[in-house]
């Protein structure tokens, strides 16, 4: 007889996927509150670090959403 394999969900990478997630929840919150502490005061000798590592956080916050996401779907479509 013909033994199938049952598609099943990889629960290890779907756990990673769901860490990034959480880690790019905190980010998206993380990044904006940087830039408006930068943009309350523009005189501080902070502003500009504090602009670019809200920046910083702010597109890595989207970066790791993707990758989240496609880990995700990897974890239940395997390739």
């Amino acid at each position: 007889m013909e033994e199938t394999k049952t598609k099943r969900t990889d629960k290890t990478v779907l756990f990673k996927g769901v860490k990034i997630l959480i880690f790019a929840a905190l980010s998206l919150f993380m990044g904006p509150i940087l830039l408006s502490f930068a943009y309350s005061k523009p005189e501080s000798p902070y502003y500009l670090p504090l602009l670019i590592v809200g920046c910083a956080v702010c597109a890595m916050a989207v970066f790791m959403v993707f990758k989240g996401l496609k880990t995700i779907m990897d974890s239940m479509f395997k390739k």
